[in-house]
């Protein structure tokens, strides 16, 4: 059976069991090849935009056997599936930018899917908004640290309506937005490491500013670092709750 990640074994947790799986930006096909070798899922299409990464996950699915149950496409995003075709929708290992592209343009595919499994590299924030704003919900979140590096991944269940347990302002969204309704009201292990690393990070930004020359762009540069430790000290009183 291969082997995968961290981080794509927790994306491969998420996957429903019994589905058919669009693996879209499939790289090398290990999530689809694991889950079928586990018997988890019932059929997958491992889809990618570049030829060469397609090329290679077909020559993987191939030595595993597995060339009846996994169909490789070439595609921008879900644009060489149809309707009705997956259960399941994969977005991961891409920009927040790239996977919103693939989530706007697509979007009566991906609508039509049971559930979303999303890990962007980068503009989290922009991702999460557009999936509260379209009203589709967010049920699961998860994070991992792989070679020093920090992956929040979310589940969003298409079949589910949105509805609110808790109501929030307008800073406190922005917080969400940041860094994940579920992973703060969990109070997610990895996520707290995160944020007590970047705060560090943050505070010793500050710091050096303070002895510079206090320019128009420092000062500008100073506002903007205090407002991200705001952000983080407002995720981080999550932790303080209860205690």
């Amino acid at each position: 059976m291969v082997k995968l990640s961290d981080r794509l074994q927790h994306l491969a947790d998420m996957v429903s069991e019994n589905t058919v799986l669009a693996d879209v930006g499939t790289d090398h096909g290990y999530i689809p090849i694991y889950l079928l070798q586990s018997k988890k899922i019932k059929k997958a299409y491992a889809m990618d935009i570049g030829k060469g990464p397609l090329q290679r996950a077909k020559e993987h699915i191939e030595e595993c056997g597995l060339g009846d149950y996994i169909e490789t496409r070439l595609s921008d995003g879900v644009a060489a599936l149809s309707l009705d075709e997956a259960d399941t929708i994969l977005i991961a290992g891409m920009g927040g930018g790239l996977v919103l592209h693939i989530l706007t343009e697509g979007e009566s595919v991906v609508a039509a899917a049971d559930e979303l499994i999303l890990q962007p590299q980068s503009e989290i924030e922009r991702v999460r908004e557009y999936l509260y704003q379209k009203g589709y919900v967010i049920d699961k979140e998860d994070m991992v640290c792989e070679d020093g590096k920090y992956y929040p991944m979310m589940h969003v269940d298409m079949r589910k309506n949105m509805q609110r347990e808790f109501s929030y302002s307008k800073e406190e969204w922005q917080v969400i937005y940041r860094y994940g309704e579920h992973l703060l009201r969990e109070k997610h292990t990895v996520l707290h490491q995160y944020l007590l690393y970047r705060l560090e990070q943050y505070e010793q930004i500050a710091a050096g500013l303070e002895k510079q020359q206090n320019t128009e762009k420092i000062a500008a540069r100073k506002t903007e670092v205090e407002k991200e430790i705001a952000c983080i000290n407002a995720a981080l009183s999550y932790w303080k709750e209860q205690q």
